[in-house]
């Protein structure tokens, strides 16, 4: 189901805080389970992209604002704009991030929402936004009011994107630098990704798994509703921020209950995939 008109408008008004679920125990290793792993594979990836948890202590997800991908998102008088205000450049610079993106995220909104959603990496496993479809969403405004969400969806979207990029039989063979070079790109060397992965692996490897079956039903809890509408966030008070125009927020979309418990729902549709 595509965002609905505002949902993006309402979460800049709450600064991106949603829900803010975070998963249970028994998540991560029914969700390595579906590409055919265990916990501690998982973990390595979710301890070298964001640390351990999906969301910051302001409880918005844990995310990186990629001028690079803005630039190639964008064209004409836009692209013009996010370049003179310093949101895009045509190649990566290492080290150029700021310790919070998400004044970065607001000023790019404001130039172009599906861009700016497009060129920011999300939540437990830092998703690019440009991965939406084949993380499961309709556009990339979706992702980005999943990530928001909860762990849940987070993990969700990564166990979606693993299978869509082919990677779970090197993460099976634990192919550290096959993986690195899939999740991160080619210029995985550059931080020893590969190198990180193994060591968080290595990790988790020696502490006792969490109890879990194949049969066990994990049903993940009901995302609370948001916090009321708070003042939109403001940009770094800088000669080149541009003005968060006004919204008026609209409530999100209220969650959908389901019966038959969350991952026994993504297990069966991944059955029928692999069956199709």
């Amino acid at each position: 189901m595509a965002a609905s008109i505002g949902t993006i408008a309402s979460l800049r008004a709450v600064g991106f805080v949603g829900a803010a679920i975070k998963m249970q125990d028994a998540d991560l290793p029914a969700a390595g389970h579906l590409v055919g792993v265990g916990e501690d594979e998982m973990h390595a990836i979710i301890d070298v992209e964001s640390g351990g948890s999906g969301f910051d202590r302001l409880r918005r997800p844990k995310m990186l604002f990629e001028p690079h991908v803005f630039h190639r998102n964008l064209s004409g008088d836009k692209r013009t704009r996010a370049v003179s205000l310093g949101l895009a450049y045509e190649k990566w610079k290492p080290g150029n991030y700021p310790s919070d993106s998400y004044p970065r995220l607001a000023q790019a909104l404001a130039i172009d929402e599906r861009a700016a959603c497009l060129s920011a990496s999300w939540g437990l496993t830092q998703i690019l936004g440009e991965n939406y479809d084949r993380s499961g969403f309709a556009s990339p405004q979706d992702l980005v009011v999943a990530m928001c969400a909860s762990e849940g969806a987070q993990l969700t979207a990564t166990v979606m994107l693993i299978k869509a990029m082919g990677l779970a039989g090197k993460l099976k063979a634990h192919d550290w630098a096959g993986v690195a070079r899939g999740w991160n790109g080619a210029g995985y060397k550059a931080n020893a990704y590969d190198d990180k992965l193994a060591a968080r692996f290595a990790h988790w490897n020696a502490i006792p798994d969490t109890p879990w079956s194949p049969g066990q039903v994990v049903t993940q809890p009901i995302p609370a509703a948001p916090l009321p509408p708070a003042p939109a966030p403001v940009a770094a008070n800088t000669s080149a921020a541009v003005a968060i125009d006004k919204i008026n927020p609209k409530p999100l979309p209220t969650p959908t209950v389901r019966t038959g418990g969350f991952w026994s729902a993504l297990k069966t549709l991944f059955s029928k995939k692999d069956a199709a």
